[in-house]
Protein backbone atom coordinates (compact mmCIF):
# COMPACT_ATOMS: atom_id res chain seq x y z
CA UNK A 1 0.00 0.00 0.00
CA UNK A 2 1.20 3.50 -0.84
CA UNK A 3 0.27 6.92 0.55
CA UNK A 4 0.54 10.01 -1.64
CA UNK A 5 0.57 13.25 0.35
CA UNK A 6 0.81 16.97 -0.31
CA UNK A 7 0.35 20.11 1.77
CA UNK A 8 -0.55 23.57 0.57
CA UNK A 9 -3.24 26.22 0.29
CA UNK A 10 -6.84 25.19 -0.20
CA UNK A 11 -6.94 26.61 -3.73
CA UNK A 12 -4.20 24.10 -4.71
CA UNK A 13 -5.40 21.10 -2.68
CA UNK A 14 -9.05 21.15 -3.77
CA UNK A 15 -8.47 20.86 -7.55
CA UNK A 16 -5.94 18.08 -6.90
CA UNK A 17 -8.54 16.25 -4.78
CA UNK A 18 -11.15 16.67 -7.50
CA UNK A 19 -8.79 15.39 -10.19
CA UNK A 20 -7.90 12.25 -8.22
CA UNK A 21 -11.46 11.57 -7.07
CA UNK A 22 -13.08 12.05 -10.46
CA UNK A 23 -10.55 10.55 -12.88
CA UNK A 24 -12.34 7.56 -14.37
CA UNK A 25 -10.89 5.12 -13.44
CA UNK A 26 -8.85 6.71 -10.68
CA UNK A 27 -5.52 5.20 -9.64
CA UNK A 28 -6.41 6.11 -6.04
CA UNK A 29 -8.41 3.74 -3.86
CA UNK A 30 -9.27 6.53 -1.42
CA UNK A 31 -8.72 10.29 -1.38
CA UNK A 32 -9.01 12.67 1.56
CA UNK A 33 -8.51 16.44 1.83
CA UNK A 34 -8.75 18.42 5.05
CA UNK A 35 -7.47 21.44 6.92
CA UNK A 36 -4.04 20.92 8.42
CA UNK A 37 -3.47 23.93 10.59
CA UNK A 38 -4.17 27.58 10.01
CA UNK A 39 -4.22 28.56 6.33
CA UNK A 40 -2.99 25.09 5.28
CA UNK A 41 -4.64 22.03 3.78
CA UNK A 42 -3.47 18.44 3.33
CA UNK A 43 -4.20 15.92 0.59
CA UNK A 44 -3.82 12.17 1.16
CA UNK A 45 -4.44 9.44 -1.39
CA UNK A 46 -4.00 5.68 -1.03
CA UNK A 47 -3.38 3.02 -3.66
CA UNK A 48 -2.18 -0.55 -3.99
CA UNK A 49 0.81 -0.41 -6.36
CA UNK A 50 3.85 1.76 -7.04
CA UNK A 51 2.58 2.33 -10.59
CA UNK A 52 -0.73 3.68 -9.24
CA UNK A 53 1.16 5.89 -6.78
CA UNK A 54 3.22 7.36 -9.62
CA UNK A 55 0.02 7.95 -11.60
CA UNK A 56 -1.54 9.78 -8.62
CA UNK A 57 1.57 11.93 -8.25
CA UNK A 58 1.48 12.82 -11.94
CA UNK A 59 -2.19 13.84 -11.77
CA UNK A 60 -1.64 16.07 -8.74
CA UNK A 61 1.47 17.71 -10.24
CA UNK A 62 -0.33 18.40 -13.50
CA UNK A 63 -3.32 20.06 -11.81
CA UNK A 64 -1.43 21.79 -8.98
CA UNK A 65 2.27 22.06 -9.95
CA UNK A 66 3.01 24.22 -6.90
CA UNK A 67 2.45 21.25 -4.56
CA UNK A 68 5.31 19.06 -3.34
CA UNK A 69 3.98 15.52 -3.67
CA UNK A 70 5.47 12.77 -1.48
CA UNK A 71 5.00 9.01 -1.97
CA UNK A 72 5.43 6.71 1.03
CA UNK A 73 5.22 2.90 1.14
CA UNK A 74 3.03 1.78 4.06
CA UNK A 75 2.93 -1.39 6.11
CA UNK A 76 0.23 -3.86 5.20
CA UNK A 77 -2.90 -2.43 6.85
CA UNK A 78 -6.34 -1.40 5.56
CA UNK A 79 -5.37 2.22 4.94
CA UNK A 80 -8.36 2.84 2.67
CA UNK A 81 -10.67 2.30 5.61
CA UNK A 82 -8.39 3.95 8.13
CA UNK A 83 -8.20 7.09 5.99
CA UNK A 84 -11.97 7.50 6.28
CA UNK A 85 -12.36 6.69 9.97
CA UNK A 86 -13.19 9.52 12.29
CA UNK A 87 -15.25 11.44 9.74
CA UNK A 88 -17.81 13.62 11.50
CA UNK A 89 -21.50 12.84 11.03
CA UNK A 90 -23.29 14.48 8.11
CA UNK A 91 -26.68 16.09 8.59
CA UNK A 92 -28.87 17.02 5.62
CA UNK A 93 -32.42 17.92 6.49
CA UNK A 94 -33.99 14.92 8.20
CA UNK A 95 -30.98 12.68 7.48
CA UNK A 96 -27.91 11.94 9.58
CA UNK A 97 -25.16 9.81 8.04
CA UNK A 98 -22.48 8.34 10.29
CA UNK A 99 -20.82 5.23 11.69
CA UNK A 100 -22.44 3.11 14.39
CA UNK A 101 -20.55 4.76 17.27
CA UNK A 102 -22.02 8.16 16.31
CA UNK A 103 -25.53 6.99 15.43
CA UNK A 104 -25.88 5.42 18.87
CA UNK A 105 -25.82 8.98 20.24
CA UNK A 106 -27.51 10.74 17.32
CA UNK A 107 -30.21 13.34 17.71
CA UNK A 108 -33.77 12.00 18.02
CA UNK A 109 -36.12 12.67 15.15
CA UNK A 110 -33.44 12.19 12.50
CA UNK A 111 -33.48 9.43 9.86
CA UNK A 112 -30.24 7.54 10.58
CA UNK A 113 -28.15 6.04 7.78
CA UNK A 114 -25.33 3.76 8.89
CA UNK A 115 -22.30 4.08 6.62
CA UNK A 116 -19.07 2.81 8.16
CA UNK A 117 -15.66 3.83 6.84
CA UNK A 118 -14.85 1.92 3.67
CA UNK A 119 -13.62 2.19 0.08
CA UNK A 120 -16.91 2.83 -1.77
CA UNK A 121 -17.76 6.42 -2.66
CA UNK A 122 -20.58 8.03 -0.73
CA UNK A 123 -20.13 8.88 2.93
CA UNK A 124 -22.21 12.03 2.58
CA UNK A 125 -19.23 14.34 3.09
CA UNK A 126 -18.67 15.15 -0.57
CA UNK A 127 -20.67 18.04 -2.01
CA UNK A 128 -22.34 15.78 -4.58
CA UNK A 129 -23.70 13.24 -2.09
CA UNK A 130 -24.81 15.97 0.29
CA UNK A 131 -26.53 17.77 -2.59
CA UNK A 132 -28.43 14.61 -3.52
CA UNK A 133 -29.66 14.17 0.05
CA UNK A 134 -30.89 17.76 0.06
CA UNK A 135 -32.52 17.07 -3.31
CA UNK A 136 -34.27 14.02 -1.86
CA UNK A 137 -35.51 16.14 1.03
CA UNK A 138 -37.05 18.50 -1.55
CA UNK A 139 -38.76 15.64 -3.43
CA UNK A 140 -40.20 14.23 -0.21
CA UNK A 141 -42.08 17.48 0.45
CA UNK A 142 -44.48 16.72 -2.40
CA UNK A 143 -44.04 13.05 -3.35
CA UNK A 144 -43.49 9.57 -1.95
CA UNK A 145 -41.54 7.67 -4.62
CA UNK A 146 -42.22 3.94 -4.38
CA UNK A 147 -39.67 2.56 -6.86
CA UNK A 148 -36.15 3.98 -6.92
CA UNK A 149 -33.14 3.52 -9.20
CA UNK A 150 -29.68 4.64 -8.03
CA UNK A 151 -27.20 4.74 -10.93
CA UNK A 152 -23.61 4.64 -9.67
CA UNK A 153 -24.82 3.87 -6.17
CA UNK A 154 -21.36 3.73 -4.51
CA UNK A 155 -21.98 3.01 -0.82
CA UNK A 156 -25.74 2.74 -1.44
CA UNK A 157 -26.38 5.77 0.77
CA UNK A 158 -28.95 7.50 -1.46
CA UNK A 159 -31.05 4.41 -2.13
CA UNK A 160 -30.97 3.53 1.57
CA UNK A 161 -32.12 7.07 2.43
CA UNK A 162 -35.04 6.71 0.01
CA UNK A 163 -36.15 3.37 1.48
CA UNK A 164 -35.90 4.68 5.03
CA UNK A 165 -38.27 7.50 4.08
CA UNK A 166 -40.97 5.35 2.50
CA UNK A 167 -39.81 3.90 -0.82
CA UNK A 168 -40.77 0.24 -1.21
CA UNK A 169 -37.98 -0.91 -3.52
CA UNK A 170 -34.65 0.37 -4.83
CA UNK A 171 -32.20 -0.92 -7.40
CA UNK A 172 -28.57 0.17 -7.54
CA UNK A 173 -26.08 -0.09 -10.40
CA UNK A 174 -22.29 0.03 -10.20
CA UNK A 175 -19.39 -0.69 -12.55
CA UNK A 176 -17.08 -1.48 -9.63
CA UNK A 177 -17.22 -4.94 -8.03
CA UNK A 178 -16.14 -3.74 -4.58
CA UNK A 179 -18.80 -1.03 -4.58
CA UNK A 180 -21.49 -3.60 -5.42
CA UNK A 181 -20.40 -5.67 -2.43
CA UNK A 182 -20.22 -2.65 -0.11
CA UNK A 183 -23.62 -1.32 -1.19
CA UNK A 184 -25.31 -4.67 -0.58
CA UNK A 185 -23.55 -4.99 2.79
CA UNK A 186 -24.71 -1.49 3.76
CA UNK A 187 -28.27 -2.43 2.80
CA UNK A 188 -28.07 -5.30 5.29
CA UNK A 189 -26.52 -3.11 8.01
CA UNK A 190 -29.37 -0.61 7.58
CA UNK A 191 -32.00 -3.41 7.65
CA UNK A 192 -33.24 -2.69 4.11
CA UNK A 193 -31.68 -5.65 2.27
CA UNK A 194 -35.15 -6.97 1.45
CA UNK A 195 -35.89 -3.76 -0.47
CA UNK A 196 -32.52 -2.81 -2.01
CA UNK A 197 -30.11 -4.68 -4.27
CA UNK A 198 -27.16 -3.47 -6.34
CA UNK A 199 -26.07 -5.00 -9.65
CA UNK A 200 -22.73 -4.73 -11.43
CA UNK A 201 -23.74 -3.03 -14.66
CA UNK A 202 -23.45 0.31 -16.45
CA UNK A 203 -26.29 2.83 -16.39
CA UNK A 204 -29.70 1.19 -16.01
CA UNK A 205 -28.89 -1.56 -18.49
CA UNK A 206 -30.01 -4.59 -16.52
CA UNK A 207 -32.84 -6.96 -17.38
CA UNK A 208 -34.32 -6.90 -13.87
CA UNK A 209 -34.29 -3.12 -13.71
CA UNK A 210 -35.70 -2.67 -17.20
CA UNK A 211 -38.57 -5.07 -16.46
CA UNK A 212 -39.38 -3.21 -13.25
CA UNK A 213 -39.21 0.27 -14.83
CA UNK A 214 -40.37 2.95 -14.85
CA UNK A 215 -39.19 4.24 -11.46
CA UNK A 216 -40.64 7.10 -9.47
CA UNK A 217 -37.19 8.43 -8.55
CA UNK A 218 -33.85 8.05 -10.31
CA UNK A 219 -30.55 9.09 -8.74
CA UNK A 220 -27.46 9.47 -10.93
CA UNK A 221 -24.47 10.75 -8.96
CA UNK A 222 -21.79 9.90 -11.48
CA UNK A 223 -19.72 12.06 -13.87
CA UNK A 224 -20.56 14.92 -16.21
CA UNK A 225 -20.15 13.11 -19.55
CA UNK A 226 -22.10 9.98 -18.57
CA UNK A 227 -24.87 12.21 -17.17
CA UNK A 228 -25.28 13.82 -20.57
CA UNK A 229 -24.98 10.56 -22.50
CA UNK A 230 -27.47 8.72 -20.29
CA UNK A 231 -30.14 11.43 -20.52
CA UNK A 232 -32.38 9.49 -22.99
CA UNK A 233 -32.18 6.28 -20.97
CA UNK A 234 -32.74 7.98 -17.61
CA UNK A 235 -35.76 9.80 -19.01
CA UNK A 236 -37.22 6.48 -20.28
CA UNK A 237 -36.62 4.80 -16.91
CA UNK A 238 -38.50 7.57 -15.06
CA UNK A 239 -42.25 7.32 -14.52
CA UNK A 240 -44.58 10.20 -15.48
CA UNK A 241 -44.63 12.62 -12.56
CA UNK A 242 -41.38 11.10 -11.27
CA UNK A 243 -38.19 12.86 -10.23
CA UNK A 244 -34.55 12.65 -11.29
CA UNK A 245 -31.71 13.78 -9.01
CA UNK A 246 -28.40 14.30 -10.81
CA UNK A 247 -24.96 15.10 -9.45
CA UNK A 248 -21.27 14.63 -10.11
CA UNK A 249 -20.98 17.82 -12.14
CA UNK A 250 -19.04 20.96 -11.41
CA UNK A 251 -21.13 24.11 -11.35
CA UNK A 252 -19.71 25.39 -14.71
CA UNK A 253 -20.88 22.11 -16.34
CA UNK A 254 -24.44 22.68 -15.22
CA UNK A 255 -25.80 24.37 -18.39
CA UNK A 256 -25.01 21.39 -20.66
CA UNK A 257 -26.67 18.94 -18.26
CA UNK A 258 -29.70 21.19 -17.91
CA UNK A 259 -29.95 21.37 -21.69
CA UNK A 260 -29.63 17.58 -22.13
CA UNK A 261 -32.51 16.90 -19.74
CA UNK A 262 -34.57 19.99 -20.48
CA UNK A 263 -34.65 19.03 -24.16
CA UNK A 264 -36.39 15.81 -23.12
CA UNK A 265 -39.26 17.65 -21.49
CA UNK A 266 -37.95 17.47 -17.95
CA UNK A 267 -38.44 20.50 -15.68
CA UNK A 268 -35.72 21.67 -13.30
CA UNK A 269 -37.35 22.08 -9.89
CA UNK A 270 -34.36 22.36 -7.53
CA UNK A 271 -30.67 23.17 -7.70
CA UNK A 272 -28.17 22.62 -4.86
CA UNK A 273 -24.61 23.92 -4.94
CA UNK A 274 -22.02 22.71 -2.45
CA UNK A 275 -18.23 23.16 -2.59
CA UNK A 276 -18.23 23.93 -6.30
CA UNK A 277 -20.47 20.97 -7.21
CA UNK A 278 -24.05 21.11 -8.47
CA UNK A 279 -26.94 18.73 -7.83
CA UNK A 280 -30.03 19.10 -10.00
CA UNK A 281 -33.57 17.85 -9.39
CA UNK A 282 -35.82 17.38 -12.42
CA UNK A 283 -39.48 16.41 -12.61
CA UNK A 284 -41.04 14.50 -15.51
CA UNK A 285 -44.45 15.71 -16.65
CA UNK A 286 -47.49 13.61 -15.68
Amino acid sequence: MYQISAKGPREAIEPAWDALAWTDPSPAGAVDAKEDGRHAWRLDAYCETAEEADACKAIVEEVSPQLNVVIEALEDRDWVTLSLEGLPPVEAGRFIVAGSHVLAKSAPGKTPILIEAGPAFGTGHHGTTLGCLIGLEHVLRSARPQKVLDIGTGSGLLAIAAIKTGSKRAWGTEIDTDSVRVANENAAKNHVANAFKTFETGGGMNTTIRKDAPCDLVFANILFRPLVGLAPEIERLTAPGGHIILSGLLSPQEPLVRKAYGNRGLALVKRVRRDGWSSLVFRKAD
